[in-house]
């Protein structure tokens, strides 16, 4: 948690472990993320899950549709550094199968494996192995009779009363390491089930909107329905369901995580200004660059793009390390503090080489390191921005102007 920042109040709910990972309570709250490969090709299946991690995937699920899945989960789960879901949909054997295979844990849709003699006899054997099994409740494969009786729609109540139904067989034999989700791809639905499943249960809630789609909009509506409810307190891991490459799913897992103050900052947070007429370099370019700069980088620093120095340092004053352009120069400053100058084509190299710094020194380090150059950076910053705004003036995309020349035309 960052200093300084909003914490958002946490339901309480039981905590249960996903191999070493803990999931609920109050346990850090978790990203995950589903290989989208043959779970049967083992090597392509271990480069996914690999990657899943390093994009800070804290847990990654797998399908087990056929008997060769899960010869392919008993050669991945001893090599993988993150645990194992093993995804189940219409035959419990295939989960009595990934339990063999030594996973960490269980999804079940209670919509497509609806006899109860199975359903417990799955939950027995994960009993036995200390496995937990998640309640994976989806709007799109809700069980019929639900459907029907709730005026043939899928309604919040409808999937609330799925989960439960679900978690009653699982106490007939004494179950009870269980997470929850009830997905759907319409956000307000998604939103309103998760609110009365959490009023009515203390387990663990896994976060997500289905079949969310491509980017933007998925990431949009993902972000929609998921930042709301963690807004709320209700949430305990979270994976977003986007048309794209798996990787991006758990890299925006955690920008939100981080962005919310609910994780530690393990990557660079860049932020930038929107450009506006005062700007005198390209922005949107540089800030692409440094995006591109940074994106290998484990660097946990905030990072500022700003396009001019009238403004640029003041906003951008909380950011760990920023530059603003200016003349043809771009001010390189240190929590708001102008340290240095170089010249436009220097910036991004300039901005990386400083946060390796920081990173590996501290901020105090790098200001010491400043002291010879500090003195001549603020005096070059005040002149480029006396300058732009001689040049310009305060309303640098001449609204007032516009104004004036409205009023004269009535």
């Amino acid at each position: 948690m960052e200093a300084g920042a909003v914490q958002f109040p946490r339901a309480v709910t039981r905590k249960i472990m996903v191999g070493d990972v803990p999931v609920g309570g109050d346990s850090p709250i978790t990203v995950q993320s589903m290989t989208t490969t043959k779970t049967a090709d083992v090597d392509g299946t271990l480069q996914q899950i690999y990657a899943l991690a390093a994009a800070g995937a804290d847990i990654v699920r797998c399908t087990c549709n056929e008997p060769e899945a899960a010869e392919g989960l008993a050669r991945i789960v001893p090599r993988s550094p993150v645990p194992i879901v093993a995804d189940i949909h219409h035959n419990y054997r295939r989960a009595l199968e990934a339990l063999e295979a030594g996973v960490h844990c269980l999804r079940l849709n209670p919509g497509n494996i609806r006899k109860p003699d199975q359903i417990k006899a799955v939950a027995s054997e994960a009993k036995d192995r200390g496995v937990p099994i998640r309640i994976g409740v989806n709007g799109g494969s809700l069980d019929p009779a639900l459907y029907e009786k709730y005026g043939g729609r899928v309604t919040p109540e409808a999937m609330v009363e799925s989960a439960l139904q679900e978690i009653a067989y699982f106490e007939e034999v004494d179950f009870d390491l269980i997470k929850i989700s009830v997905k759907a791809s319409n956000v307000p639905l998604m939103i309103e089930a998760y609110r009365q499943l959490s009023e009515v249960t203390d387990h663990p809630l896994h976060l997500g909107v289905t079949e969310a789609g491509p980017l933007p909009a998925g990431l949009v509506k993902s972000t929609a329905g998921i930042a709301t409810l963690l807004a709320e307190g209700i949430g305990d891991t979270i994976r977003f369901s986007l048309t794209t490459d798996p990787v991006e799913e758990a890299r925006m897992g955690r920008v939100l995580l981080e962005s919310f103050g609910l994780r530690e900052r393990k990557n660079v947070d860049l932020i930038a200004c929107p450009s506006c007429g005062r700007a005198e370099v390209d922005v949107y370019k540089i800030a692409e660059d440094a995006q591109a700069a940074f994106a290998d980088r484990q660097l946990p620093l905030q990072v500022a793009v700003m396009g001019c120095v009238v403004n640029g340092p003041g906003e951008a004053r909380d950011a760990d390390i920023g530059i603003a352009a200016g003349n043809k120069r771009g001010h390189l400053f240190i929590k708001g503090t102008n340290v240095a100058v170089v010249p436009e084509d220097e910036m991004v190299d300039t901005l990386v080489e400083w946060a390796e710094y920081i990173t590996e020194h501290g901020v105090e380090a790098a200001m010491v390191r400043a002291q010879a150059t500090r003195d001549v950076a603020r005096k070059a910053a005040e002149e480029d921005r006396q300058r732009n705004l001689d040049d310009r003036g305060d309303d640098a995309n001449d609204s007032e102007q516009v104004v004036e020349l409205l009023r004269k035309s009535r």
